[in-house]
């Protein structure tokens, strides 16, 4: 037997559901405030995606999946520093832009561990890249230096989250830069 058709959007439904979590966070978040930023009733939301904790893990693969693919385009320049200038340029923008909540849901919500270990391993890797290619000295700790941009990041969201503005934010972005060690000669 066919249930009745959905009548709402279910990705429009989903953006909503991410920028409430984005907002008040998962342990902050009741199926009321899902369902009133959704637009949808709770027996739809149970029906469409299961309980919260599914509406979470998809809402947040959507967001990740975005937050990747800035990401990436960052790390796909051909120069080390350029390519970690431009993602902490563009974690920046993000984190102040107008129109979304302030900060990121990767970076701040405690349940989003493994995503934020994908996006460090990301940058380790482009930092290896920076190592064979000759933009970083070959002694350069990538690991460390990893860990210590998506700290970066993570205070960045954390600064935007209490209402610092894009200026300050990127002064930080602008900082952190600072610490890449300089070119291989």
């Amino acid at each position: 037997m066919a249930g009745r058709p959905r009548s709402f959007d279910r990705d429009a439904a989903l953006a909503a559901a991410v920028e409430q979590f984005w907002r008040t966070g998962y342990e902050e978040t009741s199926i009321a405030m899902l369902t009133r930023a959704m637009g949808i009733t709770p027996p739809s939301l149970y029906a469409a995606f299961g309980d919260k904790d599914r509406l979470f893990e998809e809402a947040s693969e959507a967001y990740f999946a975005r937050t990747c693919e800035g990401v990436d385009r960052a790390v796909a320049r051909t120069d080390v520093h350029e390519a970690i200038a431009e993602m902490l340029d563009g974690t920046a923008r993000a984190h102040t832009a107008a129109g979304t909540p302030p900060g990121c849901l990767m970076l701040t919500e405690p349940r989003l561990a493994g995503q934020r270990a994908v996006v460090q391993q990301r940058v380790q890797e482009r930092l290896e890249q920076g190592v064979a290619d000759g933009d970083l000295p070959p002694d350069t700790s990538t690991e460390q230096l990893a860990a210590f941009l998506l700290a970066v990041m993570r205070g960045m969201s954390g600064s935007a989250r209490d209402g610092g503005t894009a200026e300050e934010i990127l002064a930080i972005a602008s900082t952190a830069l600072t610490a890449l060690p300089p070119r291989s000669t």
